[in-house]
């Protein structure tokens, strides 16, 4: 049953809230969605507070949604543009105060969770997922640019991404692994933060806040197989029962065998040292619910 009340503002509260309920099976509700009047109106506070709201990432698609969707961003876009900046300058700025902003509403989240919630993610420049050297240079600069510890880096997991994901994560820097899309990559990733964490503590620096979370792309492998499988049942060849008990079920079983290997390499690592602080792999969130959550509470 739903109970709703309402609180000293006046506005209602849903007692026993689906999202709310989420925490008790230890899944930590993300919006993939960002944009500057959430922040101003007190939206974003709302979610955090009623429904549970643990965390927010956002790429450039996401941006040029919300700045074209809003005039929220008109006079600053003016200002810059007379001041002489680029598009690049003017996006950079735009989007790192959003950032920085949204990751000081999570921030008391970040602080009661021990910084096992509360963050907020930025992407690096897409066109850097082949550039080893670029994205680590462009996760450093955005890392000291936001100055927040519950932020995120968006590094994709690229074959070129992997070693920069090793590299920034030995210099304390949380990297959001995004572009994940098949389970052997899932493992190369999970390795590459631990990589980081080992070459970290093998510089004597202290590891306990430096976090990563692995963003599985589970929608796209639905998008991408439920397709084939409509072909096959289509044609009513001696697959289509197999095929019709796997459609819609791609993406799910990848989550279930990711989540396998997480916990294998969990038990790997801490037979050779056991260390509580590698619990903090990327598969602490080892696939991505945010496409999920975040059209749950668009829809809300």
């Amino acid at each position: 049953m739903v109970l709703i009340g309402a609180d000293k503002h006046g506005e209602k509260i849903i007692k026993n809230n689906p999202l709310k309920q989420l925490e008790t099976l230890g899944q930590s509700v993300w919006l993939d969605y960002i944009r500057r009047d959430m922040i101003a109106s007190g939206e974003l506070s709302r979610l955090i507070a009623n429904d549970g709201l643990s965390g927010m990432t956002s790429n450039p698609a996401i941006f040029e949604k919300a700045i074209v969707e809003s005039h929220d961003y008109d006079s600053d876009i003016r200002n810059m543009i007379n001041d002489g900046k680029d598009a690049m300058k003017i996006y950079e700025a735009i989007s790192q105060r959003d950032v920085q902003s949204a990751a000081d509403e999570f921030r008391p989240l970040y602080e009661s969770s021990d910084g096992k919630d509360g963050y907020v993610s930025l992407e690096v420049n897409p066109h850097l997922a082949y550039d080893t050297d670029g994205t680590i240079q462009e996760a450093r600069r955005l890392w000291s640019a936001l100055s927040r510890p519950n932020v995120f880096i968006k590094v994709p997991a690229t074959l070129q991404g992997l070693p920069a994901i090793k590299q920034l994560t030995s210099e304390g820097i949380n990297i959001n692994i995004t572009l994940l899309f098949g389970l052997p990559r899932y493992r190369n990733a999970a390795e590459a933060y631990i990589d980081g964490i080992e070459a970290r503590i093998a510089m004597g620096k202290p590891v306990k806040h430096v976090v990563s979370v692995a963003s599985f792309f589970l929608s796209r492998i639905d998008t991408f197989v439920d397709p084939m499988l409509e072909k096959i049942i289509m044609q009513g060849d001696n697959n289509v029962e197999l095929a019709r008990k796997v459609l819609g079920q791609t993406a799910v079983a990848s989550a279930k065998m990711a989540y396998q290997i997480y916990k294998d390499i969990i038990e790997e690592v801490q037979k050779v040292q056991p260390l509580k602080d590698l619990k903090r792999c990327p598969a602490c969130n080892p696939f991505n619910l945010l496409d999920v959550g975040s059209e749950f509470l668009e829809k809300e």
